[in-house]
């Protein structure tokens, strides 16, 4: 279905026709993006890839522009939840459109215009369902019964920036912990449902990224993007 939307030479995956499957997506989503002046879009084309491409593109002159060369990004370890369907613990990714929230460092100084904060060893985000913070960010203690480290031993989450996902309002076991990060070396790896990549090219978006133009988040496969999302 969704290579019928698509004019022929948008077929495969060279840089310049998964820019123009970007813009198609973009197009068909014009009126959940109108506030948005700053768009990640994450994409693929089987839903249990864990694999994806990223496209960052900018509006300018009410047009959108690719930011940069498409990059592989990893995604959750089964693919992409259907939209509405992503559980606590289904190593999957949620499929939709999302704010970009709080940056976490490991670093005080950073070469980004995004707010952020220094991750501390007291710094937790609550993953426990039947805990009042579920899905929150905690500074200290907690009752949660599980939650992640931000402040971690590798280099994961020396840039952690928060996929709003499940947050505005918070649904009991809808999923939590979100995030865009590194990867765990200098390989792409998947994660239990966050979008992962190289850290050359997280220092990218994060040097282009202004809080004004409200960076968000396009993600899914092909197919759910160009269905017109919500």
């Amino acid at each position: 279905m969704a290579i019928c939307l698509f004019p022929e030479f948008v077929s495969g995956k060279e840089p310049d026709n998964l820019t123009r499957k970007a813009q198609f997506i973009v197009q068909r989503n014009a009126v959940l993006l109108d506030s948005v002046n700053q768009l990640i879009i994450v994409f693929n084309e089987n839903p249990e890839q864990n694999t994806a491409f990223l496209v960052a593109m900018e509006k300018k002159n009410k047009g959108w522009k690719s930011f940069l060369t498409p990059i592989q990004v990893g995604i959750g370890r089964k693919g992409f939840a259907t939209p509405g369907k992503k559980r606590e613990g289904d190593q999957m990714s949620p499929s939709g459109f999302f704010q970009l929230g709080q940056l976490f460092c490991y670093d005080k100084e950073v070469d980004t215009r995004m707010p952020h904060i220094q991750t501390t060893p007291e710094d937790k985000w609550i993953d426990d369902p039947d805990s009042p913070d579920y899905n929150r960010h905690i500074r200290g203690a907690t009752s949660a019964r599980s939650f992640e480290k931000l402040l971690l031993n590798g280099n994961d989450y020396r840039y952690c920036m928060v996929i709003e996902y499940n947050m505005h309002p918070v649904v009991k076991g809808n999923g939590s912990a979100i995030f865009m990060h590194l990867s765990e070396g200098e390989l792409l790896n998947s994660s239990a449902g966050c979008v992962v990549l190289l850290q050359s090219d997280m220092e990218k978006l994060l040097r282009w990224m202004k809080p004004d133009l409200k960076p968000s988040i396009l993600m899914g496969t092909e197919n759910v993007l160009l269905q017109k999302l919500k």
